[in-house]
């Protein structure tokens, strides 16, 4: 649609933070982009950018204005996937910004089952930490968020939550999989891999050792999940992941076991969207689906494989 294209352009300023790199990036010269946002300045009535020696930026008028774009784009997708269902033909896109333990077993298997029933809806994944998954609801990048421990809840509308419990994540052979019951203190001892102070596990493990008196002290400190999962199979380390994050992979080689509620509860896993927003029909009607696969889904069970808890 012509009318939202300088918008998009406006939009491409405040990213880039500069006529110049902006215009590279939308395939204009950088003359013609200038006129276009100083034509819409002057018809507005109010300039959107703090003119800064390093480049631009929003001031409280041009949030506004991008604010107002991106509220109409989200209008226009609900619109376009409503019609859609009116000739009983759905389409849309549905994004969703999601804590890396919903990659592997448990975001796959509810796409790919949605998509069985509406091939004509895409799907954007964003791997987002938690804070920046909530960030990703209020500017309208993603429609759902799904993530363990949300850091501000101030414009999050919690569709669903479900407990999770933090499990170890090691070798079978080492010497904490024989315990019955292993404390925070049995983790802290051993040399663990963990991930970064921006994730809900970490700042869940933090609190508790704090209370302790103790820190965590990882050997490896990491983003990626995955990379804590594969290197205790390297060095015989312990690692940290929740339950929804976890499969066995059916060879004995890995042990996943909780680390015991005395010192360290569950957090929240929590599906959500921003604060009074309408979703797109199929973004509305796949939250519904994850909903009710979060309520089906139990601590001591991924993705209907049990998790081994070997003495």
């Amino acid at each position: 649609m012509k009318h939202l294209q300088t918008f998009r352009l406006i939009e491409a300023v405040a990213r880039a933070g500069s006529m110049r790199r902006a215009a590279e990036d939308m395939n204009i010269t950088a003359s013609a982009l200038v006129r276009r946002v100083q034509r819409f300045e002057a018809e507005f009535g109010a300039e959107l950018f703090e003119r800064l020696p390093g480049g631009m930026r929003l001031n409280p008028a041009g949030e506004l204005v991008l604010q107002h774009y991106r509220t109409t784009l989200s209008d226009l997708s609900r619109v376009h996937s409503q019609v859609a269902d009116l000739s009983g033909e759905r389409r849309g896109h549905v994004s969703i910004a999601c804590s890396q333990a919903m990659l592997p077993y448990f975001l796959p298997q509810e796409i790919s089952k949605y998509r069985a029933d509406h091939t004509g809806v895409t799907f954007t994944v964003n791997v987002r930490d938690r804070a920046q998954a909530e960030q990703e609801l209020a500017n309208y990048a993603s429609d759902l968020a799904l993530v363990f421990e949300p850091v501000y809840l101030v414009d999050f509308e919690v569709v669903h939550v479900i407990p999770q419990a933090i499990n170890v994540v090691m070798r079978s052979d080492h010497p904490l999989a024989a315990k019955e019951e292993i404390r925070l203190r049995d983790c802290l001892d051993t040399a663990h891999v963990a991930p970064s102070i921006k994730y809900g596990v970490r700042h869940l493990m933090d609190f508790a050792a704090r209370r302790g008196t103790r820190r965590i002290s990882p050997v490896v400190e990491t983003e990626s999940f995955e990379l804590i999962r594969h290197y205790v199979m390297h060095e015989n380390v312990i690692g940290f992941q929740i339950p929804i994050g976890l499969r066995d992979p059916g060879d004995g080689s890995l042990v996943f076991k909780p680390i015991s509620e005395r010192d360290l509860p569950p957090g929240n896993l929590i599906l959500g969207q921003m604060r009074g927003r309408t979703l797109p029909v199929a973004s509305a009607r796949f939250a519904m689906q994850l909903a009710n696969a979060l309520k089906n889904f139990t601590s001591s069970e991924t993705e209907g494989q049990p998790i081994p808890h070997k003495n």
